[in-house]
């Protein structure tokens, strides 16, 4: 949701902390590469209990992925590779934040449970496939309510107290699986639509031949 509509917003405030942290020589792969790593100290802080503290270090994990991009931007060194590094730790760091939950569910003896941080990193997955797999075949499949902002802020919640933490985690799942099968039928309808073919109005074509004509040569225009 965040990157479909408030993305623009988001970006004309980012901007100024991106120059900001670049005049202090941090650039953009130096903050996704920590990330994994603050990442990784809230996953144990999660696994541990010390939720409060989890909650913390997870707001400093979402500013990484949140001021990457402009840091990028703001120091010109935006490129494929460093969007393919962004892309791969932003998964990696998903997967290592649920494992800290899923520890805890195990500390806890709460059985079956542990189950459900497995099936949210699935379908977590599947939307960042679906995205990733829409553009390499030229769709669009941006948006959605669980994008990674969201899902980031979800888990926050979770953590604030003991009776929030499982019914939240229920809640995340259910909205993951929502974001995940609103994607994929937004993809499959538009996968089934005609290519479609651009087309000059016959009178824009034979003013465009008349011209050429005119010029001393002859354009011409598929339909």
């Amino acid at each position: 949701m965040f990157d479909g509509k408030f993305r623009q917003s988001v970006d004309a405030r980012t901007a100024p902390v991106g120059l900001a942290l670049v005049r202090l020589g941090f650039s953009a792969d130096v903050l996704t590469g920590s990330g994994l790593l603050f990442a990784a100290i809230t996953a144990w802080l999660i696994g541990t209990g010390h939720h409060h503290w989890a909650v913390v270090m997870l707001t400093l994990t979402g500013a990484h992925d949140l001021f990457d991009g402009p840091v990028a931007k703001a120091s010109k060194s935006a490129s494929v590779r460093g969007s393919f590094f962004d892309s791969v730790m932003d998964r990696l760091s998903d997967g290592v934040l649920l494992g800290g939950v899923a520890y805890f569910l195990v500390a806890q003896h709460r059985g079956e449970l542990v189950l459900l941080p497995f099936a949210i990193m699935t379908t977590t997955f599947m939307i960042s496939y679906e995205r990733s797999k829409a553009e390499s075949l030229g769709l669009k499949a941006k948006g959605g309510l669980m994008e990674r902002a969201e899902r980031m802020i979800l888990l926050g919640v979770s953590l604030l107290a003991p009776v929030l933490f499982v019914p939240v985690l229920w809640a995340l799942l259910v909205l993951t699986a929502a974001t995940a099968a609103g994607r994929f039928q937004r993809v499959w309808v538009a996968a089934g639509r005609p290519p479609q073919r651009e087309t000059v109005a016959p009178r824009v074509r034979r003013h465009a031949h008349r011209e050429g004509r005119r010029r001393g040569f002859t354009r011409t225009t598929r339909p």
